[in-house]
């Protein structure tokens, strides 16, 4: 039973971290209002409690759960599962800079003022995390079958 809650908690923190990333991407304009950058701040610190989530649940799973860490460490998609993750969460610095940024332009309700090349920047983050995701997803459907290149 307890190896079933973890592999849902699994799935919540995988879920919470595609459907921040989508919101955040759908919500970037390059006039955010006050509202909207507030809301991509919010979003922004739920996908870092998803991906906080993702990592400690994934690492209980690996090593007392499931298959075993034998199983997973001799595996490289999982190599290739970690190395992509540690990416996304390397490029996920930039737009949580950015939005921790704001907060100064923020003081007294204003909108932050956001330049294209700070909008297009993020925005391509953006779009890069979300197909990381993609192989990231992709690395653990090989992996939790076995398969081996």
């Amino acid at each position: 039973m307890l190896s079933a809650v973890f592999s849902f908690l699994h799935f919540v923190a995988v879920f919470g971290i595609v459907g921040t990333l989508v919101v955040e991407w759908v919500m970037l304009s390059e006039g955010p209002t006050y509202r909207e950058a507030r809301r991509l701040q919010v979003c922004d610190r739920w996908y870092g409690l998803f991906a906080l989530m993702l990592l400690v649940v994934g690492f209980m799973r690996v090593f007392y759960f499931e298959k075993g860490s034998s199983f997973y460490f001799a595996n490289p998609f999982f190599h290739a599962k970690i190395s992509l993750f540690v990416v996304l969460g390397l490029l996920s610095i930039y737009p949580t800079v950015r939005f921790i940024k704001w907060r100064h332009q923020m003081t007294d309700g204003k909108a932050p003022a956001v330049s294209e090349t700070e909008y297009k920047a993020i925005r391509t983050v953006l779009r890069v995390e979300l197909i990381l995701l993609l192989a990231i997803v992709l690395c653990a459907n090989l992996m939790a079958r076995g398969v081996v290149p």
